[in-house]
């Protein structure tokens, strides 16, 4: 039986899904900065598959890394976590 290597995972925001069966999710993270030690906000930006089109703005969901689908896609998502109010 083969085994499959680990995907990575992230938490993110959805920015946008104005397209079809694709979002794009905004991951935050919280760096420190090597010189100054001053925590700085990163953000990165990823387009993400989502088949069903059921994420709206605000949504809180899981991603998962996949093979690439198109020449910027190679996320999934794998679940929405909360959703916008």
């Amino acid at each position: 039986m083969e085994s499959r290597n680990l995907r990575k995972e992230r938490v993110g925001i959805v920015i946008s899904n104005k397209m079809e069966k694709s979002i794009v999710v905004s991951e935050v993270k919280k760096v420190k900065h090597s010189m100054y030690g001053k925590f700085v906000l990163k953000t990165k930006k990823y387009v993400v598959h989502d088949e069903k089109n059921d994420c709206n703005i605000g949504d809180t969901v899981k991603i998962m890394e996949t093979r690439p689908l198109s020449k910027s896609k190679c996320w999934r998502m794998v679940e929405i976590i909360e959703r916008v109010k």
